[in-house]
Formats: structure tokens, sequence, C-alpha cells
């Protein structure tokens, strides 16, 4: 994304910038000022993220008003990155700077040695440069290997071999954290930096400077200051030294979609479905069942859940069922793309790398993913759809009828068993709407006959996604 052009006519000098009457403000108060204005119009403080109205997002505005620096303890998936960068939607939409400054330098107050010079030849002519919101914000994923040059700074050797002194300022070359003076540093996965690096991080945090190897230079930054950690590592490990957490004005408890709706507005949000030919059609309790897989997993004992079941599981899931259902389509020439029951079985290739088993090995993963699915369609089944026309629809089994489904076959394959078998119409119909298309309703036939057999009314003999549905009685 491109940065937006700065309007002609902000100032372009220290003089012009003071007749025009602006006043400086610290990142804090500005960000609080502008939470404040949101706040009294009764808009959200994002809208990017769902599920945390009533429980994260209040937290962080408290946090926020309060001028905190802020922690998010969360497991994968939760959203944390994504609430960080919306702060900057807080922020000014154009903040003026000495131009050439790598610390965004006050024009009023100037912190380095290359600002403090600049003003100090030119005074009232200084030139003044005006920077997008967009570029106030600094993010470094955590690590090991993170150094102090990458966070706070060095000596550069190029400007020392130019002539200047080692102990000179401006031979520094500045890391991501002056870099986010009058801005947002974010800091992902912190307890991942080595205790050595952490300590660097106790003055930005406490006394709001940098101090760089034995130089005597001090900046006094004005930086938000927001990271992220796994709880399991924040509080189990002892991979965060306490004085640090100590710096953190606010810690914030994320969390996975307390609900099956609140995890398929993600979905539909976020998803990325594929260019087809044709319409895509996706079935309300595809949507269920997907999302529904997920919630299962979180509360699965064989899977760890200090590593967690990331919303990115269904929004992944979501679009491999909805490619398996093109991927039928483009071979059938059906009249829309509608996923069925049987395209869930491709969610194992989506969901493979996305969870960690804890008691068992990772070659019984396919039949955990499997028991998954039954259980989510089996629940959405029990839960959503009410079939008064049960033992009618097992009784014409018991004719030796057979019923085949799967991922290959066409939906005029699916309404010719309509024909064949009337007591399946009234139901199929019901769950697909009065308006459903062929493939809509070839998608309810198999959820009723998927439901009737995980409820154990009916038999199915199974090999990959073909199925072949029958009486249990023999």
């Amino acid at each position: 994304m491109s940065t937006p052009i700065a309007p002609l006519d902000l100032p372009t000098t220290l003089g012009a910038l003071r007749q025009s009457g602006y006043v400086s403000k610290p990142v804090r108060e500005e960000l609080r000022i502008n939470l404040e204005q949101r706040l009294s119009e009764g808009r959200p403080l994002t809208s990017a993220v769902l599920g945390y109205e009533d429980s994260v997002l209040p937290q962080l505005e408290t946090a926020l008003l309060a001028g905190h620096d802020i922690i998010l303890l969360g497991e994968r998936g939760q959203a944390k990155t994504r609430m960080i960068r919306s702060l900057v939607d807080l922020l000014d939409e154009w903040l003026p700077i000495l131009e050439g400054s790598e610390v965004r330098d006050d024009p009023y107050a100037p912190i380095s040695a290359y600002g403090i010079d600049l003003v100090a030849q030119k005074g009232e002519d200084a030139p003044i440069t005006w920077v997008h919101r967009s570029r106030r914000f600094a993010e470094k994923l955590a690590s090991p290997d993170t150094s102090m040059a990458d966070l706070i700074g060095e000596v550069d050797p190029i400007k020392v071999a130019g002539g200047l002194y080692l102990d000179d300022p401006r031979a520094l070359s500045y890391g991501l954290v002056p870099k986010s003076n009058r801005g947002i540093f974010a800091m992902n996965e912190l307890p991942d930096l080595s205790e050595r690096i952490q300590v660097g991080l106790l003055n930005v945090l406490e006394e709001r400077d940098v101090q760089i190897r034995g130089h005597l230079v001090r900046l006094e930054l004005d930086v938000l200051v927001v990271a992220t950690a796994n709880p399991e590592d924040y509080t189990n490990r002892g991979r965060l030294i306490t004085p640090l957490k100590d710096r953190f004005g606010s810690q914030i408890r994320t969390h996975y979609p307390y609900e099956i709706t609140t995890e398929i507005e993600i979905i539909h949000q976020e998803a990325k479905l594929p260019t087809a030919p044709v319409p895509i059609k996706v079935p309300w309790f595809i949507d269920d069942i997907v999302a529904r897989v997920s919630h299962l997993a979180r509360k699965s004992h064989v899977i760890s859940q200090s590593s967690g079941v990331s919303v990115r599981l269904s929004i992944a899931n979501y679009e491999t069922v909805v490619a398996s259902a093109l991927r039928r389509t483009l071979r059938t020439h059906d009249a829309s793309v509608v996923p069925r029951v049987s395209d869930l079985g491709a969610m194992v290739q989506s969901t493979q790398g996305k969870i960690e088993f804890d008691t068992m090995d990772d070659s019984d993963s396919d039949q955990v993913i499997a028991a998954l699915v039954s259980l989510a369609v089996r629940q959405c089944f029990a839960e959503h759809i009410l079939l008064e026309e049960a033992p009618e629809i097992v009784a014409a089994f018991g004719a030796e009828a057979l019923v085949h489904t799967g991922d290959d076959l066409p939906d005029r394959d699916y309404v010719a068993v309509l024909a064949a078998m009337p007591a399946l119409g009234e139901p199929v119909r019901r769950v697909a709407g009065p308006e459903a298309s062929d493939g809509e309703l070839a998608s309810a036939i198999e959820l009723v006959l998927e439901g009737l057999y995980l409820t154990k009314r009916l038999a199915k003999d199974a090999s990959g996604a073909r199925a072949l549905y029958r009486t249990r009685i023999r």
C-alpha cells in the first residue's frame, strides 16, 4: 500500500509551523484524545477484530486512556497483531518532523544531534516534512538472535570511516526503537528475546530513553510500546525477566471466539475464495461445521491447548472445502459451486500442521481430524435439524434401497435420489431452503444422510470421499 502524499498547504519550515499554531503532543496524549473522540461519537476502537467487543477491546481502551504500555497475552491466531496495527488509526493523520531526521525529531524539541544541529544552524528556516500515521508504526518479531543493534542502535563503521569520532553522536546508526520515536513500537513474542536484550528495553519502558553502548548519548524517546506473548512462555517458563514484566502498565488476555457464530463471521471476513466460472454458494451448515471443528479442537484432550488452535485453521479449512467443491464442479459442469459433507474430508490437508498433538503420534492425526469432523457434523445435525420424517426415511431404506454419495458426483445424481425416495424431499428442502438450487439440494441430502448415519439410524460403507448409505438391518 502506497503512502499518501501530504497536502501542499502544510507548513514546510519551522517558522511557518509556529505561525500555523501547531501544538506538539506526546504520542500517548495524541492517542488518548483521538480515542476519547471516537468513544464520545459511539464508534468502536476498531472494526477489524470480531468477538472482542465486550472483553478485550474495553480493556485495551482503558489502557490507552491511562497511557500505559501494553502486553497482550494469548495463544496463536487470536488477532493480537491485528489489534496492535489498528492502533495506528488513532494517531493524527499527519505529523511534522525535521526533514532528514532518523528519529522523527519534533521541530520544537529535537532530541538527536542531527536535529539539534539543524535547528541551531537554520533556525526558523529549518525544513519540515510531514509523516503519515501509517509510517509511525514499527514492528519486530522477537527471536533469540535479535541484537541490541537491531532494537537500540550501534556505531556505524561507515560514518566513522568518513571522519567522525567513535564517541560522536552523529556516528550512531539508530535501531527500531529510536526510529519509532513519536509513534508505536510493537514487539511480537516478547519472551523469545534473550535476557540481555530484555534488560536493554528496561530504560525504554520506564525512563523513556535509550543508551547505546558506552556512548554518552541519551535520547528522550516518546514511544508507545505494545508487546505480545504466549501465556505459557510469559508465566510458566520464566523466559521473561520480572523487571520487564513490571514495566508494562496493562496486561490484557486475549481469547478465541466464544461463539460459533462469531467464528463464522471471522471466516466470512477473512477467507479468500477462488475465482470460479459459476457462482459459489456455501450452505449455512457447512459454515457451522467448519467453525465447529475448530471449537471442538480447542477442547480436545489430545490436542495441545498451550499451542492453541488458531482462527486461521477455520479460515484455511473453509477455503479448502470450497476449493474441493470447485474442483468437482469444473469436472461435472454443475451450475454452481456448492460444498458438501463429502468435501469436508479435504480439511485434513489444511488442518495438518496447524494443530499440535499432546499425547499421540502425528501418524494418527488423520483419524483425529476425521473424528473431529464427524463430531462437528453430528452436533450441527442434532442442534439445528428437527427431522420428524426420520422413521419414514429409514423405512424407505428397508426395501434394499441404497444411496451413493461422493465428492465427484454431479448434482443431477442427487436430484434423481429425491425423485426415487420421496421421503427425503420435505426434510431436504427444509434444510436447503425454499429457493434451493440443485447443488444446494445435493449438499442438504448429504447432510441428512450423514446425520442419520451418525445418529445410528442408517449404515454407511465408506471409501475415501465416496459413501454408500443403507439400512442397518441385514
